[in-house]
């Protein structure tokens, strides 16, 4: 919307011409969200729900009557700034009634005190494939995978449900990550804060994107604006989430994040990207899925002396902080995703 109108300034009023610059987008709406999310987020917390403490989970107590739903504000700015700071017709505008969607569903997650397991897996599943439509379309998809030379035509009856999956797994490990002050918001801020600049400075550059040999993605700038109001968002939130917390994000947070991370991989043309972008997210999160399932489809038990999520076995087996938790986190989810993108991008 601001490009548009800029253009339209641009005949009388030079500087206008930034707003065409996808850098200076993403750096002013990075800004903007990280601004308003830290001023108006205290100034909401008496309209919030107030957290109630969660069964099984490691220290629960310490978060009653903190006021939860956090996301519910920012992911709502986050929608309000993409309408403004994306181009009229971008790609990632189709997803923006997505994610108010996730964030709505959250919310009443958190009110209620906690929805069926059956009820927010089939929601997730549903989001999860919107997610895949709006992205690839119902034509072949071009996909490319780290070490493998050449590019993979799927068709779209393969590509969706494969997207949706991801999509899916995405949500469900980074709401399973939200536990910790800081942990599910740091984690997901920097696997999207990577995710915006490999769309913006690899996938959707194309000389450089042909020189790695991989697919080149026309609307990448697009979605790093995209990613940037987020990670502009989660700025000014983690400076009120910080160990000890004044707030929680709650699953009209978790939720949302895990969607866009999702649609962040989809736009890459790299389903793997989900491994690579959040190991940690993954391994903290889905880990516990994974072991829950197990159980409940055929009565296998893996791991059984260890708590998941991983945070919690972390806090209660090992003695280990909040804070412990938080900065170990991200320092494995830093050096791993650097390392691992690398290797994706050189190892062909």
């Amino acid at each position: 919307m601001l490009s548009w109108i800029a253009s339209l300034a641009a005949p009388w009023f030079g500087p206008s011409r930034l707003f065409g610059s996808y850098f200076f987008m993403a750096s002013l709406g990075f800004a903007v969200c990280a601004a308003i999310t830290f001023v108006m987020l205290p100034r909401i917390t008496k309209w919030l729900p107030r957290d109630g403490g969660r069964a099984f989970a490691v220290n629960a107590e310490a978060s009653v009557g903190k006021p939860v739903g956090a996301g519910l504000f920012f992911v709502s700015l986050f929608c309000l700034m993409a309408l403004l700071f994306l181009p009229l017709g971008s790609a990632p505008m189709l997803t923006i009634p997505l994610m108010l969607a996730a964030t709505v569903i959250g919310f009443i997650d958190d009110k209620r005190g906690g929805l069926s397991e059956l009820t927010l897996g089939s929601l997730d599943a549903v989001l999860a494939l919107g997610a895949a439509c709006a992205i690839y379309g119902f034509h072949p998809v071009s996909l490319w995978l780290p070490i493998w030379r050449e590019t993979l035509i799927v068709p779209a009856f393969i590509s969706i449900p494969l997207g949706a999956a991801v999509v899916w797994l995405s949500i469900n490990a980074t709401n399973c990550s939200d536990g910790v002050d800081g942990v599910s918001g740091s984690l997901s801020g920097f696997a999207i804060l990577m995710l915006g600049g490999l769309l913006y400075a690899i996938l959707g550059n194309a000389p450089v994107s042909q020189h790695l040999r991989v697919v080149f993605n026309p609307q990448g700038a697009e979605w790093s604006i995209y990613a940037l109001l987020m990670v502009g968002c989660l700025a000014g939130y983690l400076w009120h989430n910080a160990p000890p917390s004044a707030l929680l994000m709650g699953d009209a947070g978790s939720r949302p994040l895990g969607l866009l991370i999702g649609m962040l991989v989809l736009a890459t043309n790299n389903p793997l990207f989900i491994v690579i972008i959040g190991p940690v997210l993954l391994l903290n999160g889905a880990t516990g899925l994974v072991k829950v399932a197990l159980i409940r489809l055929v009565g296998l038990r893996i791991f059984p002396n260890v708590r998941f999520p991983l945070h919690d076995h972390f806090r209660k087996e090992m003695g280990w902080s909040n804070a412990q938790v938080l900065v170990r986190f991200i320092i494995l989810q830093v050096g791993i995703t650097s390392l691992l993108v690398l290797v994706s991008l050189k190892i062909r």
